[in-house]
């Protein structure tokens, strides 16, 4: 091969390289986002390889137990792309730390697991719209101090999808909880959305909703309220009852595959003494 036919080659090879970047440069999933609020249960529909940390402090109002309640959650997720379309899920596990020093209720222990499969049935790069339906199954490995372990168990299915029109993007997310032994925890019907927009890789902000309704009464526990998401109380007097919260916040780019998140959240659906108010902050690292 001569110098002049290797040159050639090497300066197409440089323009096909540069072509597919700019081509991944502009797809209109790179500057969409995951959501922040509700974590465990409002699943982004993209197909991503990705490491989550995560800490939420969440209260509780002083109706729900008689006193201010306050909680906090360390927990890592994993996500991992099986195909450009199937991907591995690990959405909950962590370490839960309930109530203050010198309170009644004052209690750290491990929370339960969960994992699944999620699939992108639908995806149009020019019509800028995904769906994904999925599973999770959470086994009962946690502690009961902090309402874990209990049950046998549960199964949740969600569908998510996601809308975009360049910067501006619609997500949202519909699901049930099933418990495999409806006298110890909850059934529920959850919805979750999320609107943001890319107002650069520093700052993108957007506006949440995340709301549940319970089917029916399970036999555990005297409550009027169940939990939101990391707990299933198993409360008796919760069947029919909606309750939810709207929230906002915003992601940075740090890097272009590292994302700092920040949600804030408050209870303005039904019974809000289980959430107060909550505070989430993440890191995702995509791979």
């Amino acid at each position: 091969m001569t110098k002049s036919i290797q040159s050639q080659v090497a300066v197409a090879v440089a323009l096909a390289t540069i072509t597919a970047t700019s081509v991944r440069a502009e797809g209109w999933q790179d500057n969409a986002i995951a959501p922040v609020t509700n974590p465990i249960f409002f699943e982004t529909p993209m197909i991503q390889s990705e490491v989550r940390p995560l800490f939420i402090y969440h209260q509780l109002d002083s109706g729900f137990l008689g006193q201010a309640i306050d909680v906090k959650v360390y927990a890592v997720q994993l996500r991992y792309a099986l195909t450009d379309r199937l991907a591995l899920i690990a959405t909950k596990d962590g370490y839960v730390d309930i109530g203050k020093k010198g309170k009644a209720l004052n209690a750290d222990g491990w929370a339960d697991l969960a994992a699944g499969l999620k699939y992108a049935l639908f995806q149009s790069e020019d019509k800028q719209f995904i769906v994904t339906p999925g599973f999770t199954i959470e086994v009962p490995t946690g502690n009961r101090d902090v309402f874990q372990g209990n049950g046998s168990g549960e199964l949740n299915l969600f569908v998510s999808a996601m809308k975009g029109w360049d910067n501006l993007h619609l997500t949202g997310t519909v699901g049930g909880r099933i418990p495999f032994d409806g006298d110890k925890e909850n059934s529920n019907i959850r919805y979750s959305g999320m609107l943001d927009y890319f107002v650069s890789k520093w700052f993108i902000p957007y506006v949440s909703v995340n709301a549940f309704t319970t089917l029916g009464n399970a036999e555990a526990l005297p409550f009027q309220s169940e939990g939101f998401d990391l707990i299933n109380f198993g409360s008796n007097d919760v069947s029919g009852r909606t309750q939810g919260a709207i929230g906002g916040g915003f992601r940075t780019r740090i890097l272009q595959d590292l994302d700092f998140g920040f949600g804030y959240e408050w209870g303005v659906i039904g019974r809000n003494d289980i959430f107060k108010n909550r505070y989430t902050f993440d890191l995702i690292w995509r791979f």
